[in-house]
């Protein structure tokens, strides 16, 4: 008799080929992600040793200060870690961000309203329209800091799934949008804030009454964002919803929805009562929000950005979609007592078990990277190196934001970046006659587009557990390989189109311009 076969779980891969078809095979060989972090904290633990070790140090350009090498296989690391692991894990910035999102998600999604809503309105709109749209809702998302990274991956996969398509490329497409978009917005954002304070504070060094605005980038952000819609619309429909036949799909899968359904009476009612709702929570919000002196507006200086709103988006979004989400459960009988909320509040942390036991390593590990000022010293020399090189023109424009978008991957925080590569480049290009809001316009592309494809940005372990939702054996390798031509494709499209601003001289935001 032959031996009975184990019964080993099927890996599956994506329809890949060539360099992405390597990358999938060696990525998918990789350890779970839990002992993937853990072994990537115990290398940065003993590297910190031997950068300590051997002295390894730079000097920060902002304040002049050496920043030395830390060496945390010591009494100093041991104590850190002891005391700090609990915090590091229960005040890691995405984790409440994430879980009060979801909840109020959930609400509306296992009450039936999202589903129901998402498969109305992918069968009412052109598909065509449907994928530019996703890429550039995603790109938006950020006017709410990481909010949509959070919200915009599993409503695509919604959208998809009603469309007849795989639910893994719609949240492979929703990630890439709400990743590699994350500097885009039609909108002034919290980021354009942020950067612009740091571009002044160098840049007043140069020239005490200059001034980087909010607005500094703002006309060519509102072209990427289109460029983006389409570029990201083009890689999801000609690879990742071909390559994504080859995955499995758990239970329905996609075949329930291949012909448009009908509603029901009661879902109609619900759909309608559900609209109603949500449109008194808008209109609350803008009742506090736009009336001069109202409490969502900045108390100091009256405006919106920055302001209590856009800090406090993610509780706002989750009664956006929890108090609609409650009506149409009320209506169509999915909710029938109050205790039911919180039942589908409870179902949607279930969804997220795996994310948040990944999380307690991705912390340390974070904060070990932090403690060891590995961190800013690779930052510094690597902007050191690209300043030596005496590059310039549009060579040393791609040379500068392929090294942003290499540090980018091991780096998550653009501020951070940012306050260490202004203080170089602001002054070195103005030596040139280049506009500090310029040089921050190169910054923030390379800053954006390796976020999708970087396995320790922070919220890469949780598109896993989205992906493991539907196919339980997908890997690493199947996710980055499928991830890869977003990346590669509208960086391509970024640079040609920051080149095209950059020959025919337009101007980038309100009143600055390329030059100074």
């Amino acid at each position: 008799m032959s031996k009975q076969k184990k019964n080993v779980p099927e890996q599956h891969t994506a329809a890949s080929s060539g360099l992405l078809k390597w990358i999938e095979l060696l990525g998918n060989k990789l350890p779970h992600p839990f002992w993937m972090f853990v072994w990537i904290s115990v290398f940065i633990v003993g590297l910190s040793a031997v950068a300590a070790l051997l002295g390894l140090s730079a000097v920060d350009p902002g304040t002049g200060t050496e920043v030395a090498a830390r060496n945390l296989l010591s009494g100093y690391g041991l104590r850190r870690f002891l005391e700090e692991m609990v915090t590091n894990f229960a005040y890691f910035a995405p984790f409440g961000l994430v879980l009060v999102m979801l909840m109020g998600v959930s609400v509306a999604e296992k009450g039936g309203l999202l589903p129901i809503a998402l498969r109305t309105m992918a069968f009412a709109v052109p598909r065509k329209v449907v994928l530019p749209v996703i890429f550039i809702i995603g790109a938006c998302g950020n006017i709410g800091s990481d909010a949509g990274v959070v919200i915009v991956p599993p409503i695509a996969a919604l959208i998809f799934m009603q469309m007849g398509l795989h639910p893994i490329a719609g949240l492979i497409a929703g990630y890439a949008g709400a990743t590699a978009g994350f500097t885009a917005n039609f909108f002034i954002a919290g980021t354009d804030v942020l950067l612009a304070g740091i571009s002044t504070d160098v840049a007043a060094r140069i020239d005490p009454t200059m001034e980087i605005s909010a607005t500094a980038n703002w006309y060519f952000m509102i072209v990427s964002t289109i460029m983006l819609g389409l570029g990201g619309a083009f890689v999801a429909s000609r690879f990742t919803i071909p390559a994504c036949r080859n995955l499995a799909i758990g239970d329905e899968g996609v075949k329930a929805f291949e012909t448009k359904p009908e509603l029901t009476a009661l879902e109609r009612k619900g759909l309608i009562y559900a609209g109603w709702s949500a449109l008194a929570v808008v209109l609350v919000v803008l009742a506090l929000l736009v009336p001069e002196g109202a409490p969502l507006r900045n108390q100091e200086t009256g405006g919106i950005v920055p302001s209590p709103f856009l800090r406090g988006l993610v509780p706002i979004l989750f009664f956006f979609f929890a108090i609609p989400g409650y009506v149409y459960g009320k209506i169509t009988g999915s909710i029938k007592k109050p205790d039911d909320l919180l039942k589908l509040m409870e179902a949607g942390m279930k969804d997220l078990s795996g994310y948040i036991v990944l999380m307690l390593v991705v912390a340390q590990f974070i904060n070990f990277f932090s403690w060891s000022r590995l961190d800013t010293i690779l930052a510094i020399n690597g902007a050191h190196f690209l300043e030596a090189s005496g590059l310039t023109g549009p060579v040393m424009f791609t040379l500068f934001m392929i090294i942003v978008a290499f540090l980018n991957i091991f780096i998550g925080s653009g501020s951070a970046k940012w306050a260490i590569f202004a203080p170089i480049f602001i002054p070195m290009l103005a030596q040139l006659g280049y506009n500090p809001a310029f040089v921050q316009l190169m910054y923030r592309v390379g800053d954006s587009i390796t976020n999708a494809v970087s396995p320790l940005y922070i919220y890469f372990p949780l598109l896993i557990g989205w992906v493991r939702k539907y196919d339980k054996n997908a890997g690493i390798g199947t996710i980055l390989s499928l991830l890869i031509p977003y990346s590669a494709v509208l960086f391509v499209m970024w640079v040609v189109l920051l080149f095209v601003w950059y020959w025919l001289g337009l101007p980038i935001g309100v009143g600055e311009g390329i030059y100074l």
